[in-house]
């Protein structure tokens, strides 16, 4: 538990110093000034040829973090990038995590007239998508046709390249849409909005930073931010395209959750943030089209820490199993942690391991690592995450009425901005992923053994700063998982 306190104070130094490098870039480029004016000389970082001294001070930090933190035809045809100048992104100072400055984005269509933007986010190889939505909306009218953007992602160069083609197709950006109150989220909606300085930007209402709350200016948010009303109903916000309603949480002193779920009814799709996930064993596409962001996948399918992995479709699958256990969990039910000097002194033999790190190992994985992956994904079903879990946990009625009023929407379609999209599924299926909210009690599909350590830290260091669940803590179904001898 003292281990998991460290955790968390080296989390809350990281979100603040993220917040004020945003608060200095803001100032650097002088408010509406061109972004393209602020980028840097700084193309050729990234997570293995990191600069000495900078990488030193991150993976003393990573090192501890890595455990705690961590997814129809297409017209215009579905765009790829590699990684060149044009994925740059000059400001992953504010938030200094994989990938660095090398934001790749991909872009696919996911229904008509809806299309996702995937860029990667992680550390210590723990990578998966971090999405951004585009709608097209009133496609018919000429005055009114245009495109709304949902939970925006860094926009690089080569994200606004691929943003104007479809700009050229369906009309300008007319509203922009920061759905959270997660920094990873936050940290790109201020300089999105300020690449489209004529579209409308709405952020939910209760951003804050934590431990001292700052104004939305120094959180690095345009001065023409409005607060994104709390439901569409009764107004004519979005003139009968689309419908929205915010979901919001206190779970703790000093912190707020919330999320947005955006019905795009021409498509029959909803977009939401961070409440419903699901994922299955092929790795994203955002992992498996550039060579530099699969290295995450065959780091993690290692079983030694100088093993040499062949790049392979199922050693692929092997390690992206392992980091969605890891990003789920921090530490699964069927692998065993070591935070401790050993590995990392024998990563120190080996300074120069091909993928970085020194080959760092601190984590082994038992014989039960693909039950306790099939447990958790059931074959793509959708979940809440047991992080967001333990938040939502602290508002159920609030949950169920934010539910009420979603399920009532005629959607085939979910598209979360994590982990794998789109999502066919109905609203009873939607709303089945909150089972816990339904049975009263904190319960979840997966195994036991996976919640424990979710479990100490609720109540234990977590317990200063989240209030009591009605609900209880998190609980599950024992799977009897064998960890590695």
């Amino acid at each position: 538990l003292i281990s998991a306190s460290s955790l968390l104070i080296i989390t809350t130094l990281l979100y603040f110093c993220g917040v004020s490098s945003a608060f200095a870039f803001y100032h650097q480029c002088n408010g509406r000034q061109s972004l393209t004016k602020c980028f840097t000389k700084n193309e050729n970082l990234n997570d293995e040829g990191f600069c000495l001294d900078r990488r030193s001070l991150f993976s003393s930090v990573a090192s501890s973090l890595s455990a705690f933190t961590a997814a129809t035809v297409a017209f215009p045809s579905s765009a790829q990038a590699t990684i060149t100048k044009e994925s740059n992104w000059p400001l992953w100072t504010a938030l200094p995590v994989a990938p660095f400055n090398r934001r790749r984005t991909i872009r696919y269509q996911v229904a008509a007239g809806v299309y996702a933007f995937d860029q990667m986010i992680g550390i210590y190889y723990v990578h998966v998508p971090i999405r951004m939505g585009v709608l097209a909306v009133h496609q018919g009218d000429e005055s009114k046709r245009g495109l709304v953007v949902y939970a925006p992602v860094a926009p690089t160069k080569e994200c606004l390249s691929l943003m104007q083609e479809l700009i050229d197709k369906h009309g300008p950006v007319r509203d922009i849409i920061h759905p959270s109150t997660a920094v990873e989220h936050k940290v790109n909606a201020g300089p999105f909005a300020r690449a489209f300085p004529s579209a409308n930007f709405y952020v939910t209402d209760k951003q804050y930073a934590f431990p001292l709350n700052l104004p939305n200016s120094f959180l690095g948010l345009p001065s023409w931010t409005k607060p994104l009303p709390q439901t569409s109903l009764g107004n004519d916000l979005w003139g009968g395209e689309l419908e929205h309603e915010v979901l919001t949480v206190k779970p703790g002193i000093g912190s707020m959750y919330q999320d947005v779920a955006l019905y795009h009814k021409p498509s029959g799709s909803v977009l939401v943030c961070d409440a419903v996930f699901a994922v299955t064993e092929e790795p994203p596409r955002i992992l498996t089209e550039e060579e530099e962001y699969t290295r995450a996948l065959l780091f993690h399918a290692r079983d030694t820490k100088d093993e040499m992995v062949e790049d392979t479709p199922e050693n692929r699958r092997k390690g992206w199993r392992r980091i969605v256990l890891l990003f789920d969990f921090f530490f699964p039910g069927s692998g065993r942690g070591d935070l401790g000097p050993g590995p990392i002194l024998e990563a120190l033999k080996t300074p120069n391991y091909k993928d970085g790190w020194g080959g760092w190992q601190p984590f082994t994985w038992g014989p039960d690592e693909v039950k306790d992956f099939a447990k958790f994904s059931a074959g793509g079903k959708p979940i809440v995450l047991p992080i967001i879990q333990i938040i939502l946990a602290r508002g159920p009625e609030e949950v169920k009425r934010w539910l009420g009023i979603v399920t009532k929407w005629n959607f085939k379609t979910v598209v979360p901005m994590h982990l794998d999209a789109p999502l066919a599924i109905t609203p009873s299926e939607f709303q089945n992923a909150f089972q816990f909210v339904a049975t009263g009690k904190n319960e979840v599909r997966f195994c036991d053994e996976d919640v424990r350590f979710l479990r100490a830290a609720e109540e234990g260091p977590l317990n200063f700063s989240v209030y009591k669940s009605p609900l209880g803590t998190l609980r599950g179904e024992p799977c009897d998982l064998r960890k590695p001898s």
